[in-house]
Order: structure tokens, then C-alpha cells, then sequence
């Protein structure tokens, strides 16, 4: 489809226009082949090489926004009249300076938008954000969050369409939010960037729901930016073990001696993710935070040191920690109050201790605390297989 709109007709003129664009052949047939929108500077490259607007290359597509979708609906037998260009939004001239910096990372305190027309294209490495849930909270900042399901969206779109801008190729980008949004938002998300994983957290908050299934999982939207992430090491898991008899929680028959010492692979439903309930762990009063376990398994996933990590939806703070302890770059923004973020760095002392405990149990397959009780009850472990097989 994107050929057809750059009449582009064979490999001739595709090898004409990489060429002329500098963007690799790949990368073109990609976003063909893949129904991909380009975004960031391959997009204004192309739109300018092609000497065509960027609704034109939407509706030839068939990459259309929410926005232009509701538009075309309505106005189907003037579209070309009624419709005209979309403005090319300049860049912000705004003097946005930090609240707070630490030498990893600063703090915005403002509109995530605002923040973002500043941010230059395709320069973070992995957006994690988890916006309001529209559950019609009442938050410290006063925003809306009681708006129409098309007004949530539409406005969803726009800092996810940012937020696509400003990841590398490669990059990586995690939505947490209410499986009823991220069912929606993965329709947008699909026509920019390419789809991963539909993650299945179990977390259980309320009470089960009358006429309704007990909602028990959060998701967590997993896509990246180009065909492949540029990092993805995902962290091993410990084994199910009862932690009343140290034995174990499932069979793994005549597997036992395959088993990879380091842990079980991470599958897309995460069953061991706490929420944040006791006292000692909250950053914030009255409100849901996220557990660092879950910020930690993320950016270890997809990120190395020194890479920049970006979150529009500050909270309490704890992707901005996690950054922090695990010596990535970040940048922040919260449009409410921002000195519960600000006193956790001051605090952060214990959040990198708690995270040190969380760190024994990951990559092992028997972590320690069970490790003897197994060895005394003649329980199995990966060395027993060893010494069997050695001898």
C-alpha cells in the first residue's frame, strides 16, 4: 500500500527512492509489506521526497486515525472538499525546565504533550507508559478522567503517535492500562508500530463485578519500533515450588535434567507481579503505584545501561527509580504534584534494597530460601541431574 501511494512500481524506482531518501530498501518494503505508517524522520523524509501530505498518505494506506476515520464516515461523499492537510506541527518553542535532575535523568512537572513536542525524533530507547484508566478517579491535578470512550482514545492517540516518534528504531514501547482500553488502543498501535506480546498481569484490586467475569489481570501492551527490538533479554524465573514442602508445584516429568539452571522462561501471563499494598513500599498516599518488580522485569527486558528511558505518566515515580538504580538515562513528566516523586529519590536508598531481594529470585531456577530444604528432603535439583550424569 505505501508503494502504490509513492508510485512506486518495481524495484527500480524503490531502489531510486532508498536511494534518494537514504531510508534502506528493507525498511521501505517493511513498512509496505507490514501496512506499517512510518514515523519519526523516515516519516518526514518521505512525505517531503513524495511531495505528498500526510492525510493523502493515510487515506491511500488505509492507516487512518481514529480522528480521520470518524471524518471520512460522515463527510463520504465530500471527503476531498472538506478535508484538507494536515498542518505539520512545529516544534515546540516552549522553555520547558526540569523540576529535578538527578545525573541520570530530569523530572518535568506539566502536560506529557507539551513535553513531548520538545523531545526529538527517534532518540529513547523504551516508553513505558501508564496512563489514567478513565475510571472517572479523582486525581490531585484535576484532569477529566470521565470522558467519553472516543475522547479518551482520540486522546490517547496523541501521545502515543508522540511517544512512537520520539522511540529509535528498535525501540520499545509498554501501555499498562484496562484490558477493556489496550483492546482499542492495539488497533492504533498496529498501524504505527509492530505488535509483541499482549501481556496478562494478575493483580487483583476490587471485588469481583456483578453480571461480569472477576476482572483479576491488567494488560500490558508490548510493541516495538521497526521489525525486531534492538535489545530483548528477558530476565528467567524461578520454578513453582510450595512454599509450605519445598517441593514442586508442577510436573515436569522426564524434563527435569533439561531444565536451565538459570530459570524457567517468561511466558506472557505473569502470575508473580505483588501489588503495592503495604505501607513500607507506598510512595504515595491514596492512590494505586506500580510494583518495582514489574518496572525492573520491563526495563531489564528491553534496555541496557546508559540507554533512555521515558515515561509520560509520571505516578509515583517508580519507572524514574528503577531508571535511576539500574543506571539508565530517564526523563519524566507529571501533570499533578510531583514532591512524593522527589522525596523517593531522596529516599532511594530503599527502594534499591527492596529491588536487591527481588534481583535473588530472578534468574535461578531454585532460589535460595528453598535451595537446603530441597537438598535435606533428597528433593531434586539441577546438580543432582549433573552428578547423575557425570557418574
Amino acid at each position: 500500500m505505501l508503494f502504490k501511494a509513492l508510485q512506486i512500481d518495481d524495484d527500480q524506482s524503490l531502489g531510486r527512492f532508498a536511494r534518494k531518501t537514504k531510508i534502506p530498501v528493507k525498511r521501505l518494503k517493511y513498512y509496505n509489506d507490514a501496512r506499517i505508517l512510518p514515523s519519526g524522520n523516515d516519516l518526514d523524509i518521505i512525505l517531503k521526497e513524495a511531495d505528498i501530505s500526510l492525510i493523502k498518505l493515510m487515506l491511500l494506506t488505509g492507516n487512518l486515525t481514529r480522528e480521520l476515520k470518524t471524518l471520512v464516515a460522515e463527510h463520504a461523499d465530500h471527503i476531498t472538499r472538506i478535508l484538507s492537510p494536515l498542518p505539520k506541527k512545529e516544534k515546540s518553542e516552549k522553555q520547558i525546565k526540569p523540576i529535578f535532575t538527578t545525573e541520570l535523568g530530569k523530572l518535568f512537572q506539566g502536560d506529557c504533550l507539551d513535553l513531548l513536542e520538545t523531545i526529538e525524533n527517534d532518540s529513547v530507547d523504551l516508553v513505558f507508559a501508564d496512563p489514567p484508566f478513565n475510571l472517572n478517579k479523582l486525581y490531585p491535578s484535576g484532569i477529566n478522567d470521565d470522558l467519553k470512550a472516543d475522547q479518551y482514545l482520540s486522546w490517547c492517540e496523541k501521545w502515543i503517535v508522540e511517544c512512537a516518534r520520539i522511540l529509535k528504531p528498535g525501540g520499545s514501547f509498554f501501555i499498562w492500562n484496562l484490558p477493556k482500553w489496550n483492546s482499542r488502543i492495539a488497533e492504533y498501535l498496529n498501524v504505527i508500530l509492530t505488535f509483541r506480546h499482549w501481556i496478562s498481569v494478575d493483580i487483583k484490586y476490587s471485588l469481583p463485578i456483578k453480571g461480569r467475569l472477576y476482572p483479576s489481570h491488567y494488560s500490558l501492551l508490548y510493541y516495538c519500533k521497526g521489525e525486531k527490538p534492538q535489545t530483548f533479554e528477558p530476565d528467567r524465573i524461578p520454578m513453582g515450588i510450595c512454599p509450605h514442602c519445598h517441593g514442586d508445584l508442577k510436573d515436569y516429568g522426564g524434563y527435569k535434567n533439561k531444565m536451565n539452571p538459570n530459570g524457567v522462561n517468561i511466558s506472557d501471563v505473569w502470575l508473580d507481579i505483588p501489588p503495592v499494598r503495604h505501607a513500607k513500599y507506598k510512595k504515595r498516599n491514596g492512590s494505586n503505584e506500580l510494583s518495582i518488580k514489574l518496572l525492573d522485569r520491563i526495563i531489564e527486558m528491553s534496555s541496557r545501561e546508559g540507554d533512555l528511558v521515558f515515561d509520560p505518566f509520571g505516578g509515583s515515580g517508580t519507572t524514574y527509580a528503577v531508571s535511576q538504580i539500574k543506571k539508565r538515562r530517564w526523563i519524566g513528566v507529571e501533570i499533578g504534584p510531583v514532591e512524593d516523586i522527589i522525596e523517593r529519590f531522596q529516599k532511594l536508598e530503599e527502594d534499591r534494597l527492596n529491588l536487591e531481594q527481588i534481583r535473588k529470585n530472578t534468574n535461578c531456577l531454585i532460589p535460595e530460601k528453598h535451595y537446603q530444604k530441597r537438598v535435606a528432603q533428597g528433593l531434586w535439583t539441577p546438580e543432582t541431574f549433573r552428578i547423575k550424569k557425570s557418574s
